[in-house]
């Protein structure tokens, strides 16, 4: 199966597979199985096993996976053995704290840009890197060669960041702006809603104990 088909949950799960091998190569593991990596992953062993035979890796019976192999496996269906170029839109607290946050680095991931329209913002430095006004998107995006942007802008703000960022060529958009956004042909946007997150928390702290899905 192409990682283009890739069902939406599975797509999900696989950067949790990631993480689960890597700490196993921390502590020096070289072999491990699907029960293993569903321990760690919080998921069913069949699941994992479905998940990675939709990537054609299958184990060896009776041997399990390697490792270092299958992480690598992973990583290219998530194609991230490439670099991928971050441009941050909104240099508020958040836009900030995402630019300084250096486990993006580490992952492959690096913030060659951040934008506002604060002119008390735009010019200072963040993480290394200098606030452009957001006026002059298109042409940071195009000098930096940015593929993604992180949208950490005010919720009246965030239709059209989106769209200057669909203009100047952005496919893939992870979107910390709560609400309905109309998406761009062509474009890949996620949204993380921190406080719809703590909503369903609240939940969990008004039952008896147990770990959230």
């Amino acid at each position: 199966m192409s990682e283009r088909s890739l069902p939406p949950p599975t797509l999900e799960r696989l950067p949790v597979y990631v993480r689960v091998l890597d700490e196993l190569a921390r502590q020096g593991e070289t072999t491990t199985s699907s029960s293993r990596v569903a321990e760690l992953a919080g998921v069913a062993p069949a699941q994992v096993r479905k998940d990675l035979s939709r990537l054609g890796t299958y184990g060896t019976r009776g041997v399990g996976y390697d490792v270092v192999d299958l992480a690598a496996h992973v990583r290219r269906a998530l194609h991230l053995s490439d670099a991928h170029r971050v441009v941050v839109v909104g240099a508020g607290h958040l836009g900030q704290a995402v630019a300084r946050y250096g486990g993006l680095r580490a992952r492959g991931f690096e913030v060659v840009a951040l934008t506002d329209v604060d002119p008390e913002v735009v010019g200072t430095v963040v993480g290394g890197v200098r606030v452009r006004h957001e006026d002059e998107l298109a042409d940071v995006v195009r000098s930096t060669a940015a593929t993604m942007a992180v949208l950490a802008v005010p919720s009246d703000a965030a239709q059209p960041s989106l769209d200057a960022l669909a203009a100047a060529g952005v496919r893939s958009v992870l979107s910390f702006v709560p609400g309905q956004l109309v998406v761009p042909d062509g474009v890949a946007l996620r949204i993380v809603d921190v406080a719809a997150e703590l909503q369903i928390l609240s939940f969990y702290a008004a039952s008896p104990p147990r770990t959230a899905p």
